[in-house]
């Protein structure tokens, strides 16, 4: 999706980071946050291309370790459960693939640090009614509900 190269520059991150802002399909749209560490590769001009794109740029504190964490847990959290386990077959797929992934993390994904609550919160469910499934990634990550009567 983004490229690769041995020894990434400030240049090659700018430029990575506007193949992934803009379209209303892209993770990085209006209303988004980026975390990121204190790296030099994010210069001032990336932050300008997020900034235009309506994404907002939130840097770890210096000398603060533990606040990596939660980008860290996400990379490892959409490699273990989604991107080790399929083979994508171009950019679109995986495009598609992350998009698929970052929904049910926000939207269908229990998070133990919130007391096993979902990020975006769904209104409450009916007592009654059958259990539905609804699958991602052609099946891979499944979020069980229950459908009103």
């Amino acid at each position: 999706v983004l490229g690769s190269t041995p020894h990434p520059d400030g240049a090659f991150v700018e430029q990575a980071i506007r193949g992934l802002v803009g379209d209303t399909d892209d993770v990085l749209r209006d209303g988004r946050i980026l975390i990121c560490d204190r790296d030099p590769n994010w210069t001032h001009a990336m932050e300008e291309v997020l900034k235009t794109a309506g994404v907002r740029m939130v840097r770890t504190p210096a000398a603060a370790p533990n606040c990596n964490a939660y980008a860290e847990r996400f990379v490892r959290s959409i490699k273990e459960e989604c991107l080790d386990r399929v083979l994508p077959l171009g950019e679109w797929h995986l495009r598609r693939l992350v998009r698929e992934f970052v929904t049910h993390y926000h939207v269908e994904h229990n998070h133990q640090g919130i007391g096993n609550e979902l990020i975006d919160g769904l209104p409450a469910q009916p007592a009654m009614g059958p259990i539905r499934r609804r699958e991602r990634v052609g099946g891979l990550l499944s979020y069980y509900y229950r459908a009103a009567a």
